[in-house]
């Protein structure tokens, strides 16, 4: 057993191991981790890991998909969430020999100012609120079709005077076919727990193991995908609520517009009878030598809608 094999051994024997230690009911902290960070991966439904882009944002859904990302690039992601509620991320990676990458990545989401009252609600002034994910991450290239990647992350969270702390793992592999446009891709996200708690009760993390899947046609500007996540949570009964379907167009060799539908996402913000197009994304992106930007329009709560950007810049 050769260097490359026993190491992509060991990385798909946790990558499944993990499967069995986190496929446990129960609420979650953390949710802001699901909050797509990537406007590409937001446009395509919001949780896509399968794409072949130079966009370092995917980083924070796929570490495996590193590799492709231009050496020294800077990005900046925005989001806007609710109100004054505002999502920030930033990411650089830097390449580390022939098939080495390394990836270093922030994201914050700022709940604002909140006003304080004491138990005769009476205000006593106010406090601010925030989630960080602090993150590092290394993806290999094994062969000139496999890489994989894992990344580190210390969670943080801060809501006036209560504060907890989490540590996390996320593994990934990917599989591409540049002749044939075929790009499969496994990851297990969040993987560990809280070391300091909110409150006495510790809370788990937001674990998600996840397959996706996406295809180029070669006589065609499209690329197809199909993303199974939530693989281990047996509360989502119906089995189309584990997919998550997206479709990419590409006017030209530097644009791209895509579409996707989220039929869980749908089904969760349903209110009177009707989703209010929540589960449906849209996007589109200009991809230059040096300079890329992502646009996605998307609704993660029922009371606003999101924009996505991204803009990243290869030194």
């Amino acid at each position: 057993m050769n260097k490359v094999t026993k190491n992509l051994g060991i990385l798909c024997t946790f990558l499944l191991f993990s499967t069995g230690i986190n496929a446990q009911e129960g609420s979650t902290g953390y949710q802001f981790l699901e909050i797509p960070t990537s406007a590409h991966a937001a446009a395509l439904g919001g949780n896509n890991i399968s794409i072949i882009e130079d966009d370092a944002s995917l980083m924070f859904t796929n570490p495996a998909l590193l590799v492709n990302t231009s050496d020294k690039t800077l990005n900046l992601d925005f989001t806007s969430y609710i109100s004054s509620t505002n999502k920030l991320a930033a990411s650089f990676v830097k390449h580390m020999g022939e098939r080495g990458t390394w990836g270093i990545g922030a994201q914050m989401l700022n709940y604002g100012k909140m006003t304080e009252t004491d138990a005769d609600f009476n205000t006593t002034g106010s406090f601010s609120a925030k989630d960080i994910d602090i993150q590092l991450g290394y993806s290999y290239l094994f062969s000139d079709n496999f890489s994989g990647g894992v990344q580190g992350k210390v969670l943080l969270s801060n809501y006036g005077e209560f504060n907890s702390t989490a540590i996390a793992v996320d593994l990934g592999l990917n599989y591409y076919t540049p002749d044939h446009g075929w790009s499969v891709s496994l990851v297990a996200q969040n993987l560990g727990g809280q070391v300091d708690a909110l409150y006495e009760k510790h809370e788990k993390l937001p674990f998600n193991l996840a397959l996706g899947v996406s295809k180029d046609f070669e006589n065609a500007p499209i690329r197809l995908s199909v993303t199974f996540d939530k693989l281990t949570d047996w509360d989502i009964k119906k089995p189309i609520h584990h997919l998550t379907f997206g479709a990419d167009i590409f006017p030209s060799k530097t644009t791209w517009v895509a579409l996707g539908i989220n039929p869980r996402r749908s089904a969760e913000m349903k209110v009177l009878d009707s989703s209010h197009w929540a589960g449906v994304s849209i996007g589109a992106g200009l991809s230059l030598q040096k300079i890329k930007i992502g646009l996605a329009y998307a609704k993660y709560h029922v009371a606003a809608s999101s924009l996505i950007i991204n803009a990243s810049y290869a030194f």
